[in-house]
């Protein structure tokens, strides 16, 4: 193999885990190819994390709005302009994709613009954006490749051509009737944020309740919440063909009744991007789900060849992609971390939000762990009075003969601020008591801990 260029570090993809390993190793004087087919960043400042939160954040305001006169405001009327809406979000992906160039000209890296293809062990032929080859050498090689959405195999479906997240979020018009199939985080944060726009909107969930990872109390009460603000909520709903096709006329027939809309999302899923990269070249096994076998260094079972964020199988989380370079880069340097108990946060945007950390009364239940609950209604905060949100529920897991706190969940308003505050103690090891017998400011969401924890059983 003629004219290939060999790198200390070859990163191929610019994901959490993928940038900020070409920054750190750029920006200490280490020579570092970054291989990028799309958008430097990934998918979270692009396509997903962030425009899907400004785009929720704008339904709120606007959710706000219509509650006006609540909190003393009297409006006449009110018109949604989507383009506006897009605008918004768009200037705020121009500034991040601008950061992203800028800091990784700062670094030193070799950005290469193309679409990389194993040939040999930590070789690869990149077919660059804008034409030609260039075959890239990495004496160290770093993966993070990410994942794409699902697009199920059911009958007319694909000819139907539905929306993904990526699409949905960038739509200039508003849909007549957008039908969204799943219940899951991406479904319902988008089914929610169109619905206060102004659009019908009807969930299709296959199972037996919305967020189907979480306990059936949380599941019943995001349920109420869509059901109240005007969402269709089709529960134990399975697919069986479609008709049509999405932004003209979709048709969704079920088991027991058809749907009509105008729009369609798909929201059941994702797969890992590591399909048509080569990697069987390169001596990387993938597991039988297509995501790429590591262990808990998050090395893979290629020499001197490492996965990292959703390609690897972790949660598919921008924070824990982060997390990923972080074990990896400080084991290069003799560290000894791993993903091994790592307490891995989440929230789903809805609004109100739903946070949790470690466990939940299914998955304890699941494992045979005995356990005590801690649990109230949401309007126990004093804080929830000030700012009319009452609605939701905060619950935690403690261990049945100890103090330790096994897993926190909360829906509610600013549900991931308590959270945060439950697993920083989790993270400390601290015992429940320590956070029941703390001083937090009054009125705030906090000190709902202190109300918590006060009335756990002995």
């Amino acid at each position: 193999m003629a004219n290939i260029e060999r790198h200390e570090n070859l990163v191929i993809g610019s994901g959490g885990a993928g940038k900020l390993m070409a920054w750190t190793m750029g920006g200490a004087g280490r020579r570092v190819a970054l291989v990028e087919r799309g958008a430097l960043g990934g998918a979270c400042p692009n396509v997903a994390c962030l425009p899907s939160k400004n785009l929720i954040y704008s339904a709120r305001v606007i959710a706000l709005a219509r509650r006006g006169k609540e909190f003393g405001l009297e409006t006449e009327a009110l018109r949604i302009d989507m383009a506006a809406v897009q605008h918004r979000k768009r200037l705020m992906v121009q500034g991040l994709q601008e950061m992203h160039v800028q800091r990784t000209i700062k670094s030193g890296a070799d950005l290469i613009r193309g679409s990389a293809r194993f040939i040999a062990p930590r070789t690869v032929e990149v077919a660059l954006n804008d034409g030609g080859v260039r075959t890239i050498f990495g004496e160290r090689v770093f993966l993070d490749v990410g994942s794409r959405a699902i697009i199920p195999e059911l009958p007319g479906l694909a000819d139907a051509h539905p929306m993904s997240n990526v699409e949905v979020l960038d739509l200039d018009r508003l849909p007549e009737h957008l039908i969204v199939i799943g219940g899951g985080y991406i479904g319902l944060e988008i089914a929610q944020a169109f619905r206060r726009f102004g659009a019908r909107v009807t969930i299709v969930e296959a199972g037996a309740q919305l967020a189907g990872h979480e306990d059936a109390d949380i599941g019943s009460a995001l349920k109420d919440l869509f059901v109240e603000e005007g969402i269709e909520v089709l529960l134990d709903a399975k697919v069986r063909r479609v008709e049509g096709r999405s932004g003209e006329k979709v048709r969704i027939e079920l088991h027991d009744r058809s749907i009509e809309g105008s729009d369609l999302l798909v929201a059941t899923g994702r797969r890992a991007n590591t399909d048509e990269i080569g990697l069987e070249s390169a001596g990387v096994e993938l597991d039988a789900h297509g995501f790429i076998k590591v262990n808990e260094r998050l090395m893979t079972t290629a020499e001197n060849t490492w996965a990292m964020g959703d390609c690897a199988g972790s949660p598919q989380f921008t924070h824990v992609s982060e997390n990923d370079f972080q074990i990896v880069y400080e084991n290069l340097s003799g560290g000894h971390r791993t993903t091994r108990g790592r307490l891995i946060p989440f929230c789903m945007f809805t609004d109100p939000e739903l946070a949790r950390v470690g466990m939940n009364e299914k998955e304890a239940r699941h494992a045979g762990i005995e356990y005590r609950l801690a649990q109230m209604p949401y309007a126990s905060i004093l804080r929830t009075r000030t700012v009319s949100e009452p609605r939701g529920l905060i619950k935690a897991l403690l261990a049945k003969d100890s103090d330790q706190i096994l897993g926190f969940t909360a829906m509610g308003f600013e549900a991931s601020e308590l959270m945060s505050a439950a697993q920083t103690a989790m993270a400390g090891k601290l015992p429940y008591t320590v956070v029941r017998d703390a001083i937090f400011t009054h009125p705030t969401m906090s000190e709902g801990l202190n109300v918590l924890f006060a009335n756990v059983a002995a």
